[in-house]
């Protein structure tokens, strides 16, 4: 059974409550997924996030097919984490850490996937080249999106 990890982190020009009120919403997350991914939020986005909290969404991750995904907010750390477990999906185990921190001139924003693919040893044979690259083309459009949205992180007047 392998278990893959996607860790990122980007700096944002932002305020600690200015990046919590976007990472907090689940109704945000639409804006920073590529259309091309036809998420669509069906139920569970209509308050503020908490434990417990389960998230239906539909998205068409491969070859424009449709998968419903439900994730549960398992932890809430107000302005500092919070954790997304999928219950029903694509992946075999989705567990998605998502902190933030203040930093000098803005936030820190970190991401920690832990993933399984599917279908056992033909899963791991194509995670390579279709789940590792399409994930990571996710998490740079969400990068672009958020630097599109915010501004450039400038580390030279942040200290």
């Amino acid at each position: 059974m392998k278990i893959y990890r996607l860790h990122t982190k980007q700096n944002l020009p932002i305020s600690i409550d200015e990046a919590w009120d976007l990472l907090s919403d689940p109704k945000n997350l639409q804006k920073i997924t590529p259309d091309y991914m036809g998420f669509k939020i069906l139920s569970g986005a209509d308050r503020p996030m908490f434990p417990g909290q389960i998230i239906q969404y539909i998205v068409t991750p491969v070859f424009g097919i449709p998968a419903k995904w439900v994730t549960e907010i398992t932890h809430v750390v107000d302005k500092k984490y919070f954790v997304d477990e999928q219950r029903f999906g694509p992946y075999s185990l989705w567990h998605h850490k998502h902190f933030i921190k203040e930093i000098p001139g803005g936030v820190e924003m970190e991401d920690i996937v832990d993933y399984k693919v599917p279908m056992g040893i033909l899963g791991q044979l194509v995670h390579p080249f279709l789940v590792k690259p399409k994930l990571n083309e996710i998490f740079e459009y969400r990068r672009n999106k958020l630097i599109e949205m915010f501004g450039e992180f400038d580390s030279k007047n942040s200290k």
